[in-house]
């Protein structure tokens, strides 16, 4: 989801187990799609083993997370089972779902149904077949999807049929990208698709070069689609992906189908299309590298004022244990990422390697650093084999083009800015050399916390200050993300908490497990903002003046068992 959103897809499907067997992740994946990416998403819905309450409950779960496109299906048979069977309290057909959603939820939902351009494998008559679709849209559905083929011409055959009887609402043509030769003779085989010869002939010398089958499965999918586009004049197409991304980015690349940025991302994250977060303009810094912890740890703040991110002094904010901390990788990737550290060096050593791009990820940040940090990464680097270890960080932008591939967003034909921002955790004594050389440099302003609350800063009040703002045509100036003393009173309680997760990755005696915890006992979170945007050097200086006496000792001390 997170490479492919990038592509703005009008919507993503999520797919629904038989009897709601994955209902609770379905709807999981959903609330993340649409609150952390900013997805439009479409959830299937079946028949299969789904009695009217539990219906009703996966509706109202769509409704809560902000999904308004529901495919309504009739579902296969569970598991195991030949024939499909009606289960006690349900529904029979697909239109009974569709007329169900209507009557419940009126317009709210966009109601999908499924298309079979080679008839419904139950049922041998197409006429009849057709008949029951078009009174599926009259029952209620916008939008046909239909099931994959892969004789181009049955499925405009299809249109022209369904344009004939009167179903005038939108189809989609189901486009699957053949992955591999025994993937589509697995695929045919579960609604005995029509596979022209043509086909099996050109893959019958390839058949064993999985490479050789994507790419001419890329070729093929391109084809239909510009067919398709010529001859129907339909332009929206229905990618079924199977989870696999690569495919479906190049024939999106290949129809010149890839979105100008603008439409990907209006802001320097994708707006969460959660209901009660539409209009969110506004996000503290620091949940910059972890949006889904962000998402859930202030969706029950109570307001939205004006499209800001909300009262940081709601009640509802501070509950750090209700949603609980998560480093993303499982134990077993934790030790193959960053092994098992015995000195403070050592770790220091892990997040410079993560900050060249050496390392997969880090507590704080499960991706690796955006584009953008190219420019300093070698500067983080530096600064952290010398004891300030970051885990967030920008550099200075002072009027990039809101078209810049690396720094733009938001609408055409603007400009953007931002301050240069670094993060970090350090232990007592560095912070106190640091303070002192932060009240020489008045453009620099700081907030400083640890575990216990201890919290020094030089801020000159409590409003927040904005670190990225943009200035487009016939719009007020947009402030995306700021630094702001409650909020990070509140992200101290994650950021430390983090420590104290990776800590207990090893036997509490070790020590490994030893060093972790006393930075988490004893260190603190910082952050610095240099705010003169233009002077693009100036945090560094703060730190300049121990790199050249203390960088060259601690790169002979490491190079033994590391390359940079």
């Amino acid at each position: 989801m997170e490479r492919m959103q990038r592509f703005g897809p009008e919507f993503i499907d999520v797919t629904w187990g038989a009897g709601g067997s994955s209902a609770k992740l379905t709807t999981e994946i959903v609330g993340t799609a649409q609150s952390v990416y900013g997805l439009e998403t479409m959830m299937h819905l079946t028949c299969t083993n789904m009695p009217v309450e539990k219906i009703d409950s996966a509706l109202k779960a769509a409704k809560a997370f902000g999904c308004q496109n529901i495919l309504a299906l009739r579902g296969d048979p569970p598991k195991g089972q030949k024939n499909w069977e009606l289960c006690e309290n349900g529904f029979t057909f697909a239109i009974d779902l569709v007329r169900y959603i209507r009557e419940k939820y009126g317009d709210y939902f966009c109601i999908a149904v499924a298309g079979h351009p080679e008839g419904h494998i139950n049922n041998e008559s197409k006429q009849d077949d057709l008949r029951r679709l078009k009174e599926k849209v009259d029952a209620g559905a916008d939008l046909i999807v239909t099931q994959l083929f892969f004789d181009v011409d049955i499925f405009i055959q299809f249109v022209r049929r369904c344009r004939e009887i009167g179903i005038t609402c939108p189809i989609l043509p189901g486009i699957f990208p053949i992955q591999s030769y025994g993937g589509l003779k697995r695929v045919v085989s579960f609604n005995n698709n029509v596979v022209p010869d043509k086909i099996w002939k050109e893959l019958d010398p390839i058949k064993d070069d999985d490479q050789a089958v994507k790419d001419y499965g890329i070729d093929l999918a391109v084809q239909y689609i510009e067919k398709i586009r010529e001859e129907t004049g339909i332009q929206g197409f229905h990618i079924y992906t199977f989870n696999l991304e690569r495919s479906s980015r190049l024939i999106l690349e290949r129809l010149k189908l890839v979105p100008e940025q603008e439409h990907v991302k209006p802001l320097p994250w994708n707006p969460s299309l959660g209901l009660n977060r539409t209009k969110e303009n506004v996000r503290p810094i620091f949940w910059k590298n972890r949006s889904h912890s962000y998402i859930q740890r202030t969706e029950s703040w109570d307001e939205f004022p004006n499209g800001r991110w909300g009262d940081s002094r709601s009640p509802a904010f501070g509950e750090f244990d209700r949603w609980g901390v998560s480093i993303k990788y499982p134990i077993e990737k934790r030790l193959a990422l960053w092994g098992e550290p015995t000195s403070v060096d050592e770790i220091a050593l892990l997040f410079a390697r993560y900050c060249k791009g050496k390392l997969e990820g880090l507590p704080w940040s499960a991706q690796k650093l955006d584009p953008e940090t190219d420019i300093i990464k070698q500067r983080l680097a530096a600064i952290n084999l010398l004891g300030y270890l970051t885990i967030n960080s920008q550099p200075a932008v002072n009027g990039a083009k809101s078209s810049d591939p690396i720094y733009g967003w938001g609408p055409k034909n603007g400009y953007v800015f931002q301050k240069a921002y670094l993060e970090f955790f350090v232990p007592h004594d560095k912070l106190d050399d640091l303070t002192k050389k932060i009240e020489k440099d008045p453009e620099v302003t700081y907030f400083a916390v640890n575990n216990k609350g201890d919290l020094k800063t030089n801020a000159p009040s409590d409003e927040p200050n904005a670190v990225t703002w943009g200035v487009f045509p016939g719009k007020e100036i947009i402030q995306p993300t700021i630094v702001e003393k409650t909020a990070f009173m509140a992200w101290k309680d994650e950021a430390f908490a983090l420590w104290y997760e990776w800590a207990h990755t090893y036997d509490r005696k070790s020590v490994t497990a030893e060093i972790i915890l006393d930075i988490y006992n004893n260190w603190y979170l910082v952050n610095i903002v240099h705010n003169d945007f233009q002077n693009e050097s100036g945090i560094w200086r703060l730190f300049d003046l121990e790199i050249d006496g203390d960088l060259s000792k601690k790169l002979r001390h490491t190079s033994s068992h590391t390359t940079f």
